[in-house]
């Protein structure tokens, strides 16, 4: 969501509040454009992040009675590519070849067992499809996990900044998802976002 949060991805270095470096991409170049998009499936937390602590952040496409609003990065394929790749705890250096169900909203391909591995198209902006990476199960599936204060203000500050939201609202949103709930109340998160 946060520019500067994908700009470590791209050009390398360490987000503010996480515990490891990204190596960057082969193409360290800013998206050409950026645009808030809703996703149809659930935001959840699960399994413990290293680099943050606490949950991490998965894309449940399969809820589809819920909504998830994301920001989409008009990045190259090798861009893609390398984020992906840092993701799943690979170096990058390699294009993925997409599949093509990828190029349908709805569509998914499983490049591994584990988080991250399963690229889904979420659906499409003028034309382009909306590429994520998430797990290969439900949020159902697995059990929910509290993210780190840390992981919740790089989200948070990417809901204000690419959605045009209110500390409150971000705040609302990220405490009512499945793993923050009961754990984390909107007042203490809208505290770690302003």
């Amino acid at each position: 969501m946060s520019l500067a949060r994908l700009d470590r991805y791209l050009r390398g270095g360490v987000a503010p509040g996480a515990a490891r470096a990204h190596p960057g991409c082969r193409d360290p170049r800013p998206p050409e454009r950026s645009v808030p998009v809703t996703l149809p499936g659930l935001l959840y937390f699960a399994t413990h992040s290293p680099v943050w602590g606490g949950g991490r952040a998965f894309y449940d496409p399969g809820a589809a009675e819920e909504e998830t609003p994301a920001r989409a990065h008009l990045l190259t394929l090798g861009q893609f590519s390398d984020i992906a790749a840092q993701e799943m705890g690979r170096a990058p250096g390699q294009d993925l070849v997409l599949a093509a169900e990828l190029r349908r909203p709805g569509g998914s391909a499983r490049l591994g067992p584990g988080r991250y591995e399963t690229l889904v198209c979420a659906g499409e902006v003028a034309g382009l499809p909306v590429l994520t990476f998430t797990a290969p199960w439900g949020s159902g599936d697995v059990p929910w996990r509290a993210p780190s204060a840390g992981y919740l203000r790089q989200l948070g500050t990417g809901l204000v900044e690419g959605r045009g939201w209110s500390a409150a609202r971000a705040a609302h949103y990220l405490a009512s998802r499945p793993g923050a709930r009961g754990h984390w109340d909107p007042a203490t998160v809208r505290e770690l976002i302003e």
